[in-house]
């Protein structure tokens, strides 16, 4: 039977050509987020919903959209879903975890080389013609090799950032509500230990949880005082995780080293204080952002919600 679909963001060609062509597909081609009243009555009728993590699904839309089946995230976090209203209104909320894992994992190893090694000062520096001559006390970074790296939350790109840390020998601690199998702790050379034993003993702590009510601002003042002073923070997880306000301060007063933030608490706006900062590395939510990735990331997004609507089991459900 056709089905009639919205897919409420741009979206790409070739993931966008699954879809059956006799199913009605309605196709906002923006980056921006549609105002809520707008994207109920575009959904008006509509079996499916492909969305991003930009639009906010919650109780008010699923009781304004009875025919709504499936809600297909394109991204591996749903936090902008109540997916317990999805549940009481019959809706399968799906998302797309797996292909992003090792993009992501490559790029928080990228905010962490950029700001241990000061990169991104370092090109500004050259670019601005204040580089006259070598010098021997020239932005002095932080090494890598050998030094201890804190994983919160060991699921998929949690271990996957711990595969990478072996090629630098460094020790791994990592917290997680459940522990690693012991092959996985013994291949990835990983220790469990207590989240104040991670920040304190840490060089670089690296998130990669989900966000949930248990860890919004898992990252206070408290946990950023247990920090080394030379300790380096990475976020390519989610914002709110992170007290930024928090986190300005210790930046600002030296309490930690640095910081390589790729999410924020209230995207797409930064803390003012952070961007004052030269000890902190900024990224506008980048870290799935390859060509391979965000191709997988809208294919299994499309995929799920044509097998909801076809009656099928979703590839990838969240609930």
């Amino acid at each position: 039977m056709p089905r009639s679909v919205f897919i409420s963001n741009i979206l790409n060609e070739e993931a966008r050509r699954l879809l059956p062509t006799d199913w009605a597909v309605d196709y906002n081609d923006s980056d921006l987020p549609l105002p809520k009243k707008e994207l109920i009555r575009r959904l008006q009728g509509k079996d499916g919903l492909i969305c991003h993590i930009i639009s906010t699904i919650d109780e008010e839309v699923f009781a304004g959209c009875p025919t709504l089946k499936v809600v297909a995230n394109v991204a591996v976090g749903f936090n902008n879903i109540d997916v317990a209203a999805a549940k009481r209104h019959g809706v399968v909320v799906t998302n797309t975890p797996d292909v992003l894992t090792e993009t992501t994992a490559d790029f928080a190893w990228a905010l962490l080389m950029a700001t241990a090694r000061r990169v991104v000062e370092a090109d500004h520096y050259a670019r601005a013609g204040a580089w006259k001559a070598w010098k021997w006390d020239v932005l002095w970074g932080a090494d890598v090799y050998g030094k201890t790296l804190g994983i919160v939350g060991f699921g998929r790109i949690g271990r996957a950032v711990a595969r990478r840390a072996s090629g630098f020998n460094m020790r791994v601690l990592y917290h997680d509500a459940v522990r690693a199998d012991a092959t996985a702790e013994r291949d990835l050379r990983a220790t469990l230990v207590s989240k104040d034993t991670l920040l304190a003993e840490a060089d670089f702590v690296t998130l990669h949880t989900n966000l949930t009510p248990e860890t919004r601002h898992l990252i206070d003042d408290a946990a950023l005082r247990r920090m080394k002073k030379t300790a380096i923070l990475v976020n390519a997880a989610r914002g709110p995780i992170v007290d930024e306000a928090a986190l300005v301060r210790a930046l600002s007063e030296r309490r930690i080293a640095a910081a390589g933030l790729d999410v924020f608490e209230e995207e797409p706006t930064i803390h003012p204080g952070l961007l004052s900062l030269q000890n902190v590395v900024l990224a506008p939510h980048i870290a799935s952002a390859s060509h391979d990735t965000r191709i997988g990331m809208a294919t299994l997004a499309v995929r799920n919600c044509m097998a909801v609507l076809e009656g099928k089991p979703p590839l990838t459900p969240v609930q």
